[in-house]
C-alpha cells in the first residue's frame, strides 16, 4: 500500500490514462459491486485519513444547502452571515467552503478538521470510493483526479483492476 503524497501525486498523474480507461472498462463490463466496496472499506480502514488530510488541503468543498444550515448552526450563525464569512462562489462548482493556496480549507488546522462535528456532507464521504450520492460509476469520473492526491482513491483504484479484470 502506498501512502507517500509525493508517489502518489506522480503515479496517479502517470496513470490518469490508466484510470479512465478502468472507468470505460467497468461501464463495459460486469462486475460485483459489493466486492468492490469490501476492498475500498479495507483500503479506508488502512489509512489514517487525520495523518494526511490532503483533500482538505488540495480540493474543493462544494455545499448544499443542507451543509450551510447545519453549519451555520453549529456556529450559531444565520445561514446568510456563515455564507458571507466562510464561503465564497465558484462559476464551476457553485457554493464552495474558504480555502487558501498554502494550507488548504479554511477550517483546516493542520491535519485536524476544526468543523468535523458539523462537516458537509461532501466531506463526511469522501473519497466517495465507499458512500457517496449515485452509484459508484457516476462517482468514478472524480476518481482520476482524487487518485493523484487520495491515498485511499490510489490504492482502491490498483486493488479493483485485477478485480475487474482490468488489462493494463
Amino acid at each position: 500500500m502506498i501512502t507517500d503524497l509525493v508517489q502518489i501525486k506522480r503515479l496517479g498523474q502517470q496513470k490518469r490514462g490508466e484510470n479512465e480507461r478502468l472507468r470505460k472498462h467497468m461501464k463495459r463490463h460486469v462486475f460485483v459491486e459489493r466486492r468492490l466496496r469490501q476492498l475500498a472499506e479495507q483500503i479506508e480502514q488502512d489509512i489514517d485519513c487525520t495523518q494526511c488530510a490532503n483533500c482538505c488541503k488540495v480540493a474543493t468543498v462544494r455545499l448544499m444547502d443542507r451543509d450551510v444550515e447545519r453549519l451555520a448552526k453549529f456556529f450559531r450563525l444565520s445561514a446568510e452571515r456563515f455564507v458571507a464569512d466562510y464561503c465564497d462562489l465558484s462559476e464551476e462548482e457553485g457554493l464552495i467552503l474558504k480555502r487558501d493556496d498554502k494550507s488548504g480549507c479554511t477550517f483546516l488546522d493542520g491535519t485536524t478538521c476544526t468543523i468535523y462535528e458539523a462537516r458537509p456532507r461532501n466531506c463526511e464521504y469522501f473519497p466517495h470510493v465507499v458512500r457517496g450520492e449515485g452509484s459508484l460509476l457516476s462517482r468514478m469520473w472524480e476518481f482520476t483526479d482524487r487518485a493523484c492526491y487520495c491515498p485511499i482513491v490510489y490504492n482502491t483504484l490498483e486493488a479493483w483492476k485485477p478485480e475487474v479484470g482490468f488489462t493494463r
